[in-house]
């Protein structure tokens, strides 16, 4: 892992290129609140790889071990962190993918820096909160404030009811190995919580329409987090995009369900032009990996 310092904010990042191969267009991975990028090495990043993509993931500001940032920050902010990390990386215009807060942050950035981004796809995205979701990220922030530490297995439990399809939650052995990663992967620290009041703004749903960048937009049939609803809103949003729900996939689906996500991205790469390898090669910063 390698770090970047972007606009005085260090980001910890990983860039891989394809074994033995010239490295095609770079693809920038967005995580979600609290998540590292390292989520996206499971699935996502061999199968880019394997399909001949410079591969980017990193973890944004407020994820350890990257900088927390200080209270207050707003996803332009993190939209501007990762302007900021591919023009470090000499990785414009590339392919990006987010889920969840990842996502909200490539739509902002698709709006204020479109000449760094060539496609994007968007999963378990909104452009609001309705009243359930609002509500749940309140008590949230509220639990945090209150400095009250709960155990590491009500977390996982809580993880998987909210983030998994009732398909994985009624797999027992499943059940059992997503409750031992997550009793692992607990995120905490305030860079959880600045995360955790990055609500979408109402009025950005109409902005949306001058995005000109291609854009494919992924739900989750059975995502409590951000339910098929909210991420249909999105995709009528945004001009020609391209809609797509995977079935048997919660909040987590591009963990439960890699191989089908996998596939609509690459598809949706795929029928798009390339850049040129060469011209990638050139724009790669020396001593990548």
């Amino acid at each position: 892992m390698s770090v970047a310092t972007v606009g005085g904010t260090q980001l910890h990042y990983d860039d891989h290129a394809p074994d033995g191969r010239e490295a095609g267009e770079p693809v920038v991975l967005v995580m979600g609140a609290g998540g590292r990028g390292r989520a996206w090495h499971l699935h996502q990043a061999p199968a880019l790889t394997e399909a001949g993509y410079r591969v980017i993931t990193y973890d944004s500001r407020g994820v350890p071990p990257s900088d927390p940032g200080e209270a207050g920050f707003t996803v332009g902010d993190l939209a501007a962190d990762l302007a900021g990390l591919i023009e470090h990386l000499h990785a414009g215009p590339c392919r990006l993918v987010g889920t969840s807060l990842g996502a909200y942050v490539v739509q902002e950035l698709l709006l204020t820096r479109p000449d760094l981004a060539t496609a994007a796809v968007l999963m378990a995205t909104r452009g609001r909160d309705d009243r359930l979701r609002a509500a749940a990220a309140r008590a949230e922030i509220e639990l945090l404030d209150s400095g009250i530490t709960l155990p590491r297995r009500y977390h996982a439990a809580q993880q998987a009811i909210q983030n998994l399809s009732p398909r994985t939650l009624d797999d027992d052995l499943a059940v059992s190995d997503w409750l031992s990663v997550f009793e692992q992967s607990l995120s905490t620290g305030p860079g959880l919580r600045h995360q955790l009041a990055l609500t979408p703004d109402p009025g950005r749903l109409a902005a949306y329409a001058a995005i000109t960048t291609p854009c494919l937009v992924i739900g989750f049939a059975d995502d409590l987090v951000t339910p098929p609803h909210l991420v249909a809103e999105v995709a009528r949003a945004i001009p020609g995009a391209a809609h797509r729900l995977i079935p048997h996939a919660g909040h987590y689906g591009y963990l439960e369900q890699p191989e089908e996500v996998n596939r609509q991205i690459l598809d949706f790469f795929r029928r798009l032009r390339p850049a040129p390898s060469h011209e990638q090669d050139a724009r790669r910063p020396a001593g990548a990996r």
